[in-house]
């Protein structure tokens, strides 16, 4: 596993090959399988959200009841021509509440890299491929970049909510999209890190403080959030905007950030909006 995109980079400009593919062939060397191997078992991570976005149930509700439906009101709105962020926003939009909320009730998705920033990457992957008619093999290319963005964040500071707030979730799984969305356009591997440092400087400091315990208020409209931001994050990366703070940095200040977290912001449910009256009520039904 490369333990920074620096790495990824100096490996990118030594071989010649493009960043999906130094990913995995390093993915190859780390689990002793063949090229042909990890392709198929990345393309069917990769049907697999697409899955979870298809299997969406429009009248299904969590068993708390707290989250459910949601993806449906976006998506009637959007027919409706209600909403002002245009139709690829709007598509990204549902797609992150459709998944997310599917994770909340108990279906079959994708962790990218957690269960519940699950919505994040596939809301944006899946969305790009409508719009711009990628093939599947393509977009398969793409899931290496996010693996290999996921994986330097894993190695420099964290993936989980207990032990670095919610910025290790949706800011990683933004950090992700963004770097997979920016390859998919074109960028160059300095693009592709410069997005992923963009998405997760926006969410860096962000707490988890799920209400009653459970990961649905307000993580499921946070992948909204991490969605629509790694999308914004690609496109100013593509127009040429740089993080100045360098993308191996940015991931070691989230490092940093989540060990400065009161231990009640990381995930223990006993802090941020699960400490309000509101979060304390919905608890206690909870508990009854």
């Amino acid at each position: 596993m490369y333990k920074s995109l620096e790495e990824i980079r100096e490996a990118i400009e030594k071989s010649g090959k493009p960043f999906w593919q130094v990913v995995q062939e390093e993915d190859c060397k780390e689990s002793g399988i063949t090229i042909e191997e990890s392709f198929a078992k990345m393309q069917a991570m990769y049907q697999a959200m697409k899955d979870s976005n298809e299997e969406y149930e429009d009248g299904l509700k969590s068993a708390s009841g707290l989250v459910g439906t949601e993806g449906a009101k976006i998506r009637k709105a959007r027919e409706a021509g209600k909403l002002t962020c245009g139709d690829f926003v709007a598509a990204v939009m549902e797609k992150a509440l459709r998944i997310s909320e599917s994770n909340a009730c108990m279906k079959r998705i994708v962790a990218a890299p957690t269960a519940g920033s699950c919505g994040v990457v596939p809301a944006v992957l899946l969305s790009i491929q409508e719009k711009n008619g990628y093939s599947d093999e393509e977009m398969t290319k793409a899931l290496y970049v996010a693996a290999g963005i996921g994986g330097v964040i894993a190695y420099r500071a964290s993936l989980s909510g207990a032990e670095g707030g919610c910025q290790a979730e949706i800011g990683s799984a933004s950090s992700m999209a963004a770097g997979s969305m920016a390859y998919l356009l074109g960028g160059t591997a300095e693009q592709i890190g410069h997005a992923a440092a963009i998405a997760m400087k926006g969410l860096l400091g962000l707490v988890c403080d799920p209400v009653a315990g459970l990961v649905e208020v307000p993580c499921v409209k946070r992948n909204v959030i991490g969605s629509v931001n790694a999308v914004t994050s690609a496109d100013m990366a593509l127009a040429g905007i740089e993080s100045q703070i360098p993308p191996d940095q940015v991931f070691d200040a989230m490092k940093c950030v989540g060990r400065c977290l009161n231990p009640d912001l990381r995930e223990t449910g006993k802090g941020g909006l699960a400490a309000t009256p509101a979060g304390i009520e919905i608890a206690k039904s909870m508990k009854m």
